[in-house]
């Protein structure tokens, strides 16, 4: 496992804020999400497949080329080392939970940590903070680290922000303004993460224009939707925001 913590920005002004040019971003129910990028490399982050009541059966034996993990919580983790076995894939997570995946058997972990950026597969990938909690296995004590989310710079230069499960935070306009992210992949589920009030805000730190919902829908517990989003986005008086919602399975 490599420890990677180099830190590079991009200029907020290098890319207009539009939808990712050539790229597909499927949601496979909670926060499963994968995505195609313009040279064809498949992300897969934070698998949970198999145990997972909202992933089409379809999608059970789900590959990549890089798997990112966000956190060590089971509906985060339970898959990622068989996704990341059957393709031979880079996997990508805050340093401890990386030794982890690492000693269960994931291939070509690299172990990083907040504020540090990785290039691979033609992507470049930075881990940025999260709100939230973290742990792996309790049965064997294993010790998860620390939250984290991502920002992901495509081929074409744009950014795609997956801010993991968190609540807002303020240096969200940080990463606005190093990243310049043309989309945000954000938890509006409530409980555990935040909902769509503190979402909302987050769209506004953010600047974005194009929004989907993450860690929603799989339980009766989580009870904000992207309707509830977009309500609350308007409640803030933000124009020309568009909260694109998907069911488990389809594609952006």
């Amino acid at each position: 496992m490599r420890l990677i913590c180099t830190d590079e920005s991009t200029d907020e002004n290098s890319e207009e804020n539009t939808m990712p040019d050539n790229t597909t971003i499927t949601w496979y129910g909670h926060a499963t999400w994968g995505i195609t990028t313009p040279g064809g490399v498949h992300v897969v982050v934070d698998p949970w497949l198999s145990g997972n009541p909202k992933c089409p059966e379809s999608a059970h034996d789900l590959s990549a080329d890089v798997v990112l993990v966000t956190h060590g919580h089971g509906d985060h983790i339970s898959d990622a080392v068989a996704v990341a076995q059957r393709g031979d894939a880079t996997t990508i997570a805050q340093y401890e939970v990386g030794g982890w995946l690492e000693s269960q058997g994931a291939p070509n972990v690299i172990g990083m940590n907040t504020g540090g950026t990785v290039a691979t597969k033609g992507l470049r990938i930075t881990m940025t903070q999260a709100f939230h909690s973290s742990s792996i296995s309790p049965a064997d004590g294993a010790y998860g680290g620390d939250p984290i989310g991502y920002v992901i710079e495509l081929e074409s230069g744009q950014s795609i922000y997956i801010a993991g499960d968190t609540g807002v935070f303020g240096d969200m306009a940080l990463i606005a303004e190093i990243y310049n992210p043309v989309i945000a992949i954000l938890p509006i589920g409530d409980l555990f993460t935040m909902g769509p009030l503190q979402a909302a805000h987050a769209v506004r730190l953010l600047g974005v224009k194009h929004v989907l919902g993450s860690h929603w829908g799989t339980f009766d517990a989580l009870t904000g939707t992207p309707a509830g989003l977009r309500d609350e986005i308007a409640n803030l008086g933000l124009e020309g925001v568009t909260v694109h919602e998907l069911a488990p399975g389809e594609s952006l």
